[in-house]
């Protein structure tokens, strides 16, 4: 045999030993063998993977249920998953190339053309909604590879930059507050208010989870080869209509440098009951641990023992000074018109100052960009209705309205009640427009006007109203800088009429104008160092109350306080700073100029003498515009996490604040009579530091937080009373005020399930809130000059909320709040002084009211789950004070016949039974 005929006798074995092998062993290495107990498909999928060719696609939203208990030996995959998938919705698919994907449904077709799963270039502008291809490759486009850069352009050799936008593929609005993160959890990062996102990747391939309560959770495999961008759309789970959901996105209270923060959004139900079942903001917010009011249709919120005047409310930059309708039983802010609520009980954004306690960000909604849309919602005392599109295809609109019939509810009231004939309403109205001119343009127009009208007796009527209008102008620079310049003007009065007596029948006001202009801007210096700079002015103009004579009869003489002006300005900076991927730092510093200016007069007294109407030497006048006296200092915002590891954090926070304006009540919440003042030269700014240090904690892949929260505050310049002050129409105002000191602490405690059938929370509050008068002030001493405690002080408070949802159309919620009685100055004795019978009261606040507990149960009915259809509706029923506890609002005495008489004072006596039918098409 010649040498040409061995070789090729050899290669020819060769060959058939290959093929042999080859087809021996292939088989071998798709069947699959081991012991899989009490394991989740996740981690099912990684075995397999560990052990076979064949690679997983799934959402884990859809198998997160699944827990599989099976022993094979060289079954087939076909086999074990049939076994496993047996009796519920999923199906699976196998293509050629051994991917195994995961549907829920009906099994996806996997003849695709040859290079459907091939590199992809980068996507750089949105597909059309309406274009078929795009609707088919949305069903693939977590699995689809998708090429992110050029391979020229990143921040390092190893890293590169990625960008984009989260949006509702419903909507066409952003998702604020998405969790973006790898399937590996070591790089993660959240949306901004604009649905915005940036995350450093090391080059290669990762898969990029897209997080979001309220919505589908999302999937995209990117390799990572530069700088670029990648939006994605998240559909929409829709299980009700817009409402009240406080949450916090998965591993975002672990991330966050920022404790005592927390988000509220308005995406999907998570049913709170609420009074009357409207769904309210606030009351969402008083959920939160650390959060009180002094009782039930309170107007306002104390939040960490401050008084309710040292919170910010902020409606897209305008202020809102009462939050409220209806006596505090109705948040003033339209559900529907709510994008997003932020509330910082401590470490406070370095852009935001002006109040001691906590600042609370509500960002409005500015419309659908596809199509047109709307709804509302129809109950025993109010409706409201909202709709929202686009005007063109670079603007966008929401608008929206409520209204109140709430007159029944008095007639409800027993026979003998003095508030039976009593008459409330309020209507309140929201127009939000946004343009966007080009790639690097956006204006944002937000406007709001309310109206409340009320009376207790048929000859005297109050009424307050606010109104606030805000133009905003975002401009990208580029990658890295972008500004936010707004101005606006917000009002807030209120009026008293009175007809009682034709002789003294009178009209009472008071109003506040204040105009704003803030300029803010943010630059990312690089991956480590993100910067927030800016500054903002505030116009003040008060009109602290006159009172003129109604009707020809009336003998009254008018009254004029005396009108303030003041001009308050701050400069910041401050700088995300993160120093390796566990130690995350944002600190920064702002300083605040206030000129209280004229034209005013003020009264002159010697120094270091009580300032009384006998020891007042004259008074000065200043002429308009001039400078009476300045207020200046700085504020430290410093806020730092140490991960421990992916779901342990420590946090902890400093800062300082300042607050030039002051609520002139004697009541513990606030009042449609209360008045405000400025810082003058006899009244010095309210200043308040907090030093607070936390423990987070998640459990079970973070479906279950746990936080543990201490703090301790203090706080100068507080504003408190003598006793039989006049706080109305009074010129001389600093005669009666207390100069105070205060302190507040307290240890906060939450545990909150996120999913299953049954979620919710449950908190529990330990907080003290302590005032005293000045010791380095002349002048009188509230309680010997001891600490007493404020009039919000209640130690104890614990907040349980759970759902359960029995079906997706069908579940139940239960709230239930205990919380110490409020403080209360009692009369404890009687002595005779100069002939008469006087009576002995105790120290201030020395007493309680009795203690407070409510519980409230709802059930929520859904309409059918279809994405496309006329409209989708649900029904909202349940008992506000399910057991009918006369809970306390005030104690209070008065004389009769001679005799000290107390009384108590409960606002909802009984159950109150509600019935709200909302819908959106």
């Amino acid at each position: 045999m010649d040498m040409n005929k061995i070789l090729l006798f050899t290669l020819t074995v060769i060959a058939c030993t290959i093929i042999s092998e080859t087809s021996a062993q292939t088989p071998q290495e798709k069947q699959i063998s081991g012991i899989f107990a009490g394991i989740g498909f996740e981690r099912f999928a990684q075995m397999v993977e560990e052990r076979s060719p064949y690679r997983f696609y799934f959402s884990k939203s859809d198998t997160d249920s699944l827990e599989i208990n099976i022993s094979v030996s060289n079954a087939t995959i076909e086999e074990v998953l049939e076994n496993i998938l047996r009796g519920s919705e999923l199906h699976f698919s196998i293509d050629r190339e051994n991917r195994v994907f995961i549907s829920k449904g009906r099994p996806l077709s996997v003849k695709l053309p040859a290079d459907y799963f091939t590199v992809k270039p980068e996507p750089t502008d949105e597909p059309e909604r309406d274009d078929p291809k795009e609707k088919e490759d949305r069903i693939f486009a977590k699995n689809r590879l998708w090429e992110i850069g050029t391979g020229g352009r990143s921040i390092s050799g190893t890293e590169g930059r990625l960008r984009g936008i989260v949006k509702s593929y419903e909507s066409g609005e952003p998702i604020i507050g998405a969790l973006v993160y790898t399937s590996d959890r070591q790089f993660r990062t959240i949306t901004d208010e604009n649905g915005s996102f940036e995350i450093i990747l090391p080059k290669g391939r990762h898969t990029l989870i897209f997080q979001n309560f309220g919505a589908y959770q999302e999937q995209r495999q990117v390799n990572i080869l530069g700088d670029g961008t990648l939006n994605v759309d998240m559909d929409d789970n829709i299980i009700s209509l817009s409402e009240v959901t406080v949450t916090s996105e998965r591993s975002a209270n672990i991330e966050r440098p920022e404790m005592g923060m927390a988000s509220i959004t308005v995406q999907s139900l998570k049913k709170i009951p609420a009074v009357l079942g409207e769904v309210d903001v606030l009351r969402a917010v008083l959920t939160l641990p650390g959060v009180k009011t002094v009782g039930e249709a309170s107007a306002g919120f104390n939040v960490r023992g401050g008084a309710a005047d040292q919170n910010l409310i902020l409606f897209n930059h305008a202020t809102i000074y009462n939050p409220t309708h209806l006596f505090g039983l109705f948040s003033a802010f339209n559900p529907d018109m709510v994008s997003q609520v932020d509330l910082y009980k401590a470490g406070v954004p370095v852009q935001h100052g002006g109040r001691l306690s906590s600042v609370l960000d509500v960002k409005a909604k500015f419309g659908n960009s596809e199509k047109l849309s709307g709804g509302g919602g129809i109950g025993l005392m109010t409706s409201r209705l909202y709709l929202e599109g686009p005007l063109d295809s670079l603007t966008t609109f929401a608008v929206g309205g409520r209204s109140t019939y709430s007159n029944w509810l008095f007639g409800m009231l027993d026979e003998e009640s003095e508030f039976r004939d009593s008459r409330a309403s309020f209507h309140d109205l929201n127009l939000n427009i946004k343009r966007t001119i080009d790639r690097k343009n956006e204006l944002a127009f937000t406007s709001y006007w309310s109206q409340d009208a009320f009376r207790f007796d048929r000859d005297t009527s109050f009424s307050y109203q606010n109104l606030n209008f805000n133009m905003g102008w975002t401009h990208y620079y580029n990658d890295r800088l972008e500004s936010e310049i707004s101005i606006g003007h917000d009002q807030y009065r209120f009026g008293i009429l009175s007809l009682q007596d034709a002789l003294n029948s009178f009209n009472f006001g008071f109003s506040m104008d204040q105009s704003h202009w803030k300029n803010h801007f943010t630059y990312e210096l690089n991956e480590k160092h993100k910067l927030s700079f800016g500054m903002n002015h505030i116009l003040y103009n008060l009109n602290p109350g006159r009172l003129t004579p109604e009707g020809p009869e009336s003998i009254l003489i008018p009254q004029q306080v005396r009108q303030e002006k003041a001009l308050e300005s701050a400069f910041y900076i401050g700088n995300e700073h993160e120093i390796n991927p566990k130690v995350l730092v944002n600190y920064g510093l702002r300083y605040v100029l206030y000129n209280y200016l004229g034209p005013n007069t003020v009264n002159e007294y010697p120094v270091g003498t009580i300032k009384t109407e006998t020891t007042k030497t004259g008074e000065k006048v200043y002429d308009s515009g001039e400078i009476i006296n300045t207020y200046h200092g700085p504020e430290i915002r410093i806020s730092a996490r140490y991960s421990l590891d992916n779901f342990t954090s420590i946090k902890a926070g400093y800062n300082t604040m300042r607050q030039h304006i002051h609520m002139i009540t004697n009541t513990a919440a606030i009042a449609p009579t209360d008045t405000w003042k400025m810082s003058d030269p006899h009244l010095a700014p309210q200043i308040g530091d907090q030093l607070a240090v936390g423990y987070f904690k998640n459990f079970k892949e973070n479906t279950i937080e746990t936080s543990v929260e201490v703090y301790y505050r203090r706080m100068r310049n507080l504003v408190d009373f003598r006793s039989g002050a006049t706080l109305i129409l009074n010129n001389d105002v600093e005669q009666d005020i207390l100069n105070t000191d205060g302190k507040a602490y307290g240890i906060e405690l939450m545990a909150k399930k996120t999913t299953g059938k049954l979620n919710g929370w449950v908190s529990y509050t330990y907080s003290r809130s302590l005032f005293r008068t000045n010791p380095n002030v002349l002048g009188e001493k509230i309680n010997r000059g001891r600490f007493y405690p404020s009039n919000f002080d209640q130690p104890h408070d614990v907040m349980a909320a759970a759902n359960f949802e029995f079906t997706k159309r069908i579940n139940t919620s239960l709230n239930a709040n205990y919380s110490t009685g409020r403080p209360i100055t009692l009369p404890i004795a009687k002595f005779n002084y100069g002939g008469s019978e006087r009576v002995y009261y105790s120290d201030r606040n020395a007493y309680r009211i009795p203690d407070y507990f409510r519980v409230d149960i709802s059930v929520n009915l859904e309409g059918n789950h279809k994405i496309r259809k006329l409209a989708h509706a649900s029904w909202s029923l349940g008992v506000y004070n399910v057991l009918g506890r006369s809970n306390p609002y005030s104690v209070y005495f008065a004389p009769i016949n001679g005799i000290i008489q107390g009384y108590q004072l409960s606002i909802f006596a009984q159950p109150i039974p509600f019935i709200t039918y909302n819908f959106r098409f």
